[in-house]
């Protein structure tokens, strides 16, 4: 349990902090919720935001990998079959 000091203050359990990756000097936001208070970190540390360019550059390569593997699909190149043959496959059933 976690008390209010006399200028409002209150401490952050330091088991949420970590699993939150919470740090001394980040910045929080508080929101009212009906009867409830929620505490939402505010941006995200340097190493978080590195991490998260990162994965958006190999994410970005991917799919230009994917692009050029399914170009010919696009510029009229033969998959071996229609979409029309696809339904009347169906109505055949």
């Amino acid at each position: 349990m976690v008390k209010v000091t006399g200028k409002l203050q209150v401490t952050l359990p330091k088991a949420l902090a970590e699993r939150h990756a919470i740090r001394p000097g980040d910045e929080i936001t508080w929101e009212s919720a009906g009867d409830i208070i929620r505490l939402i970190p505010c941006g995200e540390s340097v190493r978080d935001r590195e991490a998260c360019s990162r994965f958006f550059d190999q994410a970005s390569d991917r799919q230009r990998r994917r692009n050029r593997a399914f170009k010919g699909f696009r510029n009229g190149q033969s998959r071996g079959w229609k979409r029309e043959e696809l339904y009347e496959r169906d109505r055949a059933r």
